[in-house]
């Protein structure tokens, strides 16, 4: 995965030399709270290689804390789950999406990681952050119509280290390989294609 995001007022990864839009698709998400509430949204295009994104986010500190918070696109494919986003808990939105190759399988691996987000409270009350990175794990046109989440706890990407034990063994459990201990769904949109 080529998966590099910065993150305003704080460095995080190496940011792609240059983020402009492409000739290539696009599609967006406005991101919503349970409430309904917009709190954020996401630009995809396609450019080159990959897939540039871009996530700004402007939201109440009930919805979002200040901290980082897992981020993923989420696979909205079953129908027995519902459709879309429907809150409160956002499960309609399915798990995280992956392709069939089992090398994407387990978390930190499936095509929907995406790179955590850094989110700041700007002294008002409101949760802001903006981010931007590449990734080469999908299209645009493979994104249309999942979800994105973004969750109340930081992701760790399913990387426990075998010397850290619990009830069943040792590393990481079943549900931090699907999930990576990310947390509840706090906000959600389902990517729509642009022009």
């Amino acid at each position: 995965m080529a998966a590099f995001a910065y993150l305003e007022g704080g460095g995080a990864q190496r940011a792609p030399s240059v983020l402009a839009d492409d000739d290539g698709p696009r599609a967006g998400a406005v991101l919503r709270n349970a409430a309904g509430d917009k709190v954020g949204k996401v630009k995809f295009s396609q450019h080159h290689g990959g897939v540039q994104v871009k996530i700004t986010i402007d939201a109440p500190l009930a919805t979002l804390i200040a901290g980082f918070h897992g981020f993923h696109v989420h696979a909205n494919d079953n129908a027995t789950n519902g459709s879309g986003c429907v809150p409160p808990a956002f499960t309609s939105a399915d798990g995280h999406y992956k392709d069939a190759d089992p090398a994407h399988a387990d978390h930190g691996t499936h095509n929907g990681d995406l790179p955590i987000l850094l989110i700041s409270d700007n002294g008002s009350g409101r949760a802001v952050g903006e981010a931007r990175f590449e990734t080469d794990r999908f299209t645009v046109s493979d994104v249309i119509g999942r979800a994105l989440i973004i969750h109340l706890s930081p992701d760790n990407y399913a990387h426990i280290p075998t010397r850290y034990s619990h009830a069943t063994g040792t590393g990481p459990d079943s549900a931090t390989l699907a999930t990576g201990d990310a947390g509840d769904r706090k906000a959600c949109g389902v990517i729509q294609g642009s022009d």
